[in-house]
């Protein structure tokens, strides 16, 4: 299912806009994820019509009858990304089009209509122009994008639903490590898996988080920033944290990564490393990693670093690994040089700061 060419926006500039003086305020110290710009765009769809009424419009609340299938059926999906200043004081975004067909694959795994390349990411462009001005200043800032659709139906049944509403919403953001990268421990969970085979692990729809909450409060109770999950069927090698990918670095300089069989998220930081890592003449290696063959490597030295990555912060350190099996420590428990040398190379690729080998880097402004 799908809408057909791209759509032209209606632009409804929201009346009572932030004024430029609470907007510095709000900008000064954002955090993430807790203040939101002036905007929001909408697109409806409907079986036999398509996506139609493209808008940006005030951000508001959404009117939602209590029978809405969303909240009975959790047909819900959502995507995360970034805008940055460049050093010419330019706005671009970081590979939308590779979030733009994650969306669709998501989509597809959720009984929902796909949204046309095109659109999703003028929809993007549409809510930068507008409110451009809450990106911060703050050279390490930048302005959250998060498209989302859901079942906007009226009914109650077990079936796709024929009406949805898609939406983009923008948070500014402020750096996710203030006063510099820190390394993160991380909680090996035992009790709770996050996806089994045929599931909807490689989705990045809401349940998948939902259901990871009690893991993640597991991993607090212990003391640890995140929680790492293993495979369903033989708890025994790693799937993902919570919400991002996993790296080893061995001694050799090679990368380790699970592989995409349908139960882990496909990063799309996580591709970029491994592009990144291949063009450097780095080995990478996409195949399972066994919890033993991690903890036998710390100990003797051929794992040499370990690291998480994603859309927020990037790229993260893993310093130690605790489980009810015992914790280990991954070097002197600091962030690994491949690491923040991987990290920086990324980072400065999407800030316009360093040669885009690959055409990634997605200008707006």
């Amino acid at each position: 299912m799908s809408g057909g060419d791209n759509l032209d926006f209606e632009i409804r500039p929201n009346p009572a806009p932030v004024s430029d003086a609470d907007r510095a305020v709000l900008l000064a110290n954002p955090g993430f994820g807790r203040i939101f710009t002036d905007h929001m765009v909408t697109v409806r769809y409907a079986d036999g019509k398509g996506w139609y009424e493209p808008r940006v419009e005030a951000r508001a609340p959404i009117p939602m009858d209590p029978a809405s299938a969303v909240l009975h059926y959790a047909q819900e999906i959502f995507e995360g990304l970034k805008a940055y200043t460049l050093p010419d004081g330019g706005v671009a975004m970081f590979r939308p089009d590779a979030n733009a067909a994650r969306f669709n694959l998501s989509a597809q795994r959720m009984a929902m209509p796909s949204l046309p390349v095109e659109t999703f990411v003028q929809s993007l462009h549409e809510i930068i122009k507008i409110d451009r001005s809450w990106i911060p200043e703050d050279p390490e800032g930048s302005l959250y994008l998060r498209p989302f659709a859901y079942a906007s139906e009226v009914f109650l049944g077990v079936r796709p639903a024929t009406e949805y509403l898609y939406l983009v919403i923008a948070s500014p953001v402020g750096p996710y490590f203030s006063g510099g990268v820190k390394p993160v421990s991380i909680w090996v969970s035992s009790d709770f898996t996050r996806a089994a085979p045929g599931g909807t692990g490689a989705a990045k729809c809401g349940g998948n988080y939902a259901a990871g909450l009690s893991a993640q409060a597991e991993a607090a109770e212990h003391g640890c920033d995140q929680v790492v999950y293993l495979d369903a069927v033989q708890r025994k090698y790693i799937d993902e944290l919570g919400g991002m990918n996993v790296f080893l670095v061995l001694d050799d300089g090679t990368l380790v990564t699970p592989p995409l069989t349908g139960t882990i998220l496909p990063g799309i930081t996580r591709d970029s490393v491994i592009k990144l890592a291949q063009r450097a003449g780095r080995t990478v290696e996409e195949r399972p990693i066994s919890l033993e063959e991690w903890r036998d490597g710390a100990a003797s030295g051929r794992v040499r670093e370990a690291f998480a990555c994603g859309t927020a912060a990037v790229i993260t350190p893993i310093g130690v690994i605790k489980s009810e099996a015992g914790d280990f420590t991954m070097g002197d428990g600091g962030p690994g040089d491949t690491t923040m040398s991987i990290r920086k190379n990324l980072v400065d690729i999407q800030r316009g700061r360093a040669e885009d080998p690959f055409g990634w880097v997605h200008r707006v402004l």
